[in-house]
Formats: structure tokens, sequence, C-alpha cells
């Protein structure tokens, strides 16, 4: 996955956050965004995070997983990664509402929410 910039991914971010149904482009952009710099602040292969379609890294350091599923995975929808990521809904309630799945011990990457692009 190519590199995004910051003004790239700051204007998509605006971009998504001012349509009430955002280009595609618009958001794909924002969510590889928020993924990249989430693999910058937290490097690693212990976690799988991913919101489909648009993109997955590994995140935070300790056991790499190298084949099948990985042990550790959190998985949701691009709308909510932008808001959990942004700081615009709190973890506890995406979770209470449906919209995160976390799979394994150290899947609950909460502690590393909002990333305030």
């Amino acid at each position: 996955m190519p590199r995004i910039s910051t003004d790239d991914g700051r204007a998509a971010l605006a971009a998504v956050r001012a349509a009430e149904k955002p280009a595609r482009a618009s958001l794909a952009t924002a969510v590889r965004y928020l993924l990249q710099l989430l693999a910058e602040k937290a490097p690693g292969h212990t976690v799988e995070v991913r919101v489909p379609p648009f993109g997955a890294v590994q995140v935070i350091e300790g056991p790499r997983h190298t084949r099948g599923t990985p042990p550790n995975v959190f998985e949701t929808d691009p709308r909510t990664w932008i808001a959990l990521a942004t700081g615009a809904e709190t973890w506890a309630d995406a979770d209470a509402a449906g919209r995160i799945s976390a799979s394994g011990t150290r899947s609950d990457i909460s502690d590393l929410l909002p990333l305030r692009p």
C-alpha cells in the first residue's frame, strides 16, 4: 500500500466528515490513512486490524503471525473505524452497538485510540 501524505489523508477525512454519503475514494483514503497512522504508532505483527473492504494492517509488538487466521483480530466497518480513530466515538459505545469484532487476548486496541490525525 503506497504511503498517503498527511495533506491527502486530512483532505480525505474532511471530505468524509462533510458528506452524508462520501465518495468511495475519499472513504478509502481516509480509512487507509488512519490505518497507516496506527501502524506508525504501534508497529508490530501481533494484532491484525481489518477495515473491509479498504485495508488491514498488523500492529503491536509481540509474537509474529505468519499463516492462517491471526489469533488477534480487530475488525470494523469504515465509518466506525474513522469515528474511533478520530475520537468521534468511544470504543465502549461502538462495542455496545455491535460494530466491533475483536477476537484474541490482545485484540482490544482501545488504548491506542483515538489517533488524532
